[in-house]
């Protein structure tokens, strides 16, 4: 056994520490900026933002299975309401958010239950 385990430790050569201090240093942002990309890549195309008394965008086409995430940003409250009725959300105040998940093909007409001017429209293939 003790044969064994000397040829183990001489088979892994030790790595300095100030080695891996560089390579940590010099890898660590790359690695952060690419989950922080891959995060906000995944997400960026399934956000409608709700702002100056509008949807945008006001029409959005997604797979199935995705989930759509509304987020009011204007100073007065707005909702998020299907014509269809699948799904409709409270009253939401400035930076609150609703989402919905889209199990089923089909268009969804929305609008603003506050401000039914406000309308919108997703289409999910």
């Amino acid at each position: 056994m003790k044969s064994v385990m000397k040829k183990i430790r001489h088979s892994a050569s030790p790595v300095s520490f100030s080695r891996a201090v560089t390579v940590a240093v010099l890898l660590g942002p790359l690695a952060g900026a690419l989950l922080a990309f891959g995060a906000v890549a995944a997400t960026e195309g399934d956000v409608v933002s709700i702002d100056n008394f509008t949807f945008g965008p006001q029409e959005l086409t997604i797979p199935v299975g995705t989930t759509v995430k509304w987020v009011n940003h204007d100073d007065i409250p707005h909702s998020v309401v299907d014509r269809n009725k699948a799904f409709r959300s409270k009253a939401l105040d400035t930076d609150d958010s609703f989402s919905y998940t889209f199990a089923s093909a089909g268009t969804f007409d929305y609008f603003c239950g506050l401000h039914p001017h406000m309308v919108g429209k997703i289409t999910v293939k």
